[in-house]
């Protein structure tokens, strides 16, 4: 299935995104850092077309009018209504790993068609963030998030909420408002394919290295939620969540 129109050679437009309003008609000034990488990285010229979007659920052909230096303005064209969004909304709640594990897993976890991304510290957890490195970590991780919907087509942002101790996210009322909670676990014997379609929200919690303790299990039992496995082997934690998410899908998504 083809998601956008075609340029001449049968290429698609580049897929922007664009923190700011969008209309028809507009003239828009890319950010430097959306120019440098039009310009640097993928070598786009005046003239060439672009496709836009800024989170709003739609996308916005568009054409580079001018450059100037470091400089890229684009001129917005037809809004299209693109809804990309799985019918099955899941919220992850991934225990922190390290570096470029952690970006994997929020990368593909997009990718997949999550609704929304919470950074946990386990007691397993290899990274150990204080306030400010957290809230670096989490606008870095928001920047994995919007490279990933420029290049799976989603028009919808996922959020990655602020990096949120275990037992602190357990109490939380939101992370017990879902029709289905579960929780991977190699202790488990329950399958994903045991379990009934969910006619609601998923919440999908994943460990870190090591996975989480017998106490943080108990704790999260006791939160509702189900410990499932996905197969005899233990899987690494940046590919846990990743193919549960694809096998989630496949059973009562979009697959």
């Amino acid at each position: 299935m083809a998601y956008f129109a075609t340029m001449p050679g049968g290429k698609h437009p580049t897929r922007m995104y664009f923190p700011g309003e969008l209309s028809p008609g507009r003239a828009c000034v890319l950010p430097p850092a959306q120019a440098h990488h039009a310009l640097r990285v993928l070598r786009l010229k005046a003239g060439d077309a672009v496709t836009l979007f800024n989170g709003d659920g739609a996308e916005y052909g568009a054409v580079i009018a001018s450059i100037a230096k470091n400089a890229l303005s684009v001129k917005v064209g037809e809004r299209r209504d693109a809804d990309r969004e799985s019918r099955l909304v899941i919220v992850l709640g991934q225990a922190l790993s390290s570096g470029e594990r952690m970006d994997y897993t929020v990368q593909k976890a997009v990718e997949l068609g999550v609704g929304a991304i919470h950074p946990l510290a386990a007691n397993r957890s290899v990274a150990r963030l204080d306030a400010e490195r957290a809230e670096k970590r989490v606008a870095h991780w928001q920047s994995v998030v919007i490279a990933a919907c420029e290049q799976s087509g989603r028009n919808r942002i996922p959020p990655v909420a602020p990096v949120a101790a275990l037992d602190a996210w357990l109490a939380q009322r939101g992370a017990r408002h879902a029709v289905l909670r579960l929780l991977l676990s190699s202790r488990a014997e329950t399958r994903l394919r045991d379990l009934p379609v969910p006619d609601g929200a998923v919440v999908l919690l994943a460990g870190p290295e090591g996975g989480f303790t017998r106490e943080e299990e108990t704790l999260a039992r006791a939160g509702g939620f189900t410990p499932v496995r996905l197969g005899p082997r233990v899987l690494r934690t940046e590919t846990a969540a990743v193919a549960a998410l694809a096998a989630m899908q496949a059973l009562w998504g979009d697959f």
